[in-house]
């Protein structure tokens, strides 16, 4: 079953904070408001958000989340507390603050998530964390959860270790 919120968020998949700047920035401010330059801002709380207020525009954004929905951390206060499945909002700790992504895979050893995200090597993109830097695994409370378990997927390629 096809997430909204996932199906929003591949839209744009690949699209660069510089080489793609007018296109993402449009996408970004799709939902009536934005972070800003995506070249100049840390903005994956802002491709969350848009990717949430496109598909479920009823879903409430509670205390700092809804102050403030580009702080990655915030994320921490969406909805409801989730198991680790397809499409859960999940926020990570960083040197200097968080990340934010939906989750869409678990490497064989289940020490790394698949991340889908946005300011992922300047781009929206699907990149790897180690779950040991994972903060809250979040659902939004106005959609059914399916729990529709992570995929098993073998990870290539290098963990990021700072999506600044």
């Amino acid at each position: 079953m096809a997430l909204p919120w996932i199906s929003e968020a591949e839209k744009v998949l690949g699209l660069h904070e510089v080489n793609d700047n007018k296109a993402l920035s449009a996408w970004l401010r799709s939902d009536g408001k934005a972070l800003g330059n995506p070249s100049k801002m840390p903005w994956c709380g802002d491709f969350v958000d848009t990717a949430l207020a496109r598909a479920l525009p009823k879903e409430p954004r509670p205390g700092a989340l809804g102050v403030n929905p580009y702080w990655a951390r915030n994320w921490d206060l969406l909805g409801v507390p989730s198991p680790l499945v397809y499409g859960a909002v999940v926020t990570f700790q960083r040197p200097g603050g968080g990340h934010v992504g939906f989750l869409v895979g678990i490497s064989r050893d289940g020490a790394y998530y698949l991340v889908l995200g946005g300011n992922q090597s300047n781009r929206v993109s699907r990149t790897w964390i180690a779950k040991s830097r994972c903060k809250a695994v979040r659902w939004p409370a106005t959609y059914a959860n399916p729990r529709t378990p992570l995929p098993v997927v073998k990870k290539t390629g290098a963990a990021s270790k700072n999506e600044a």
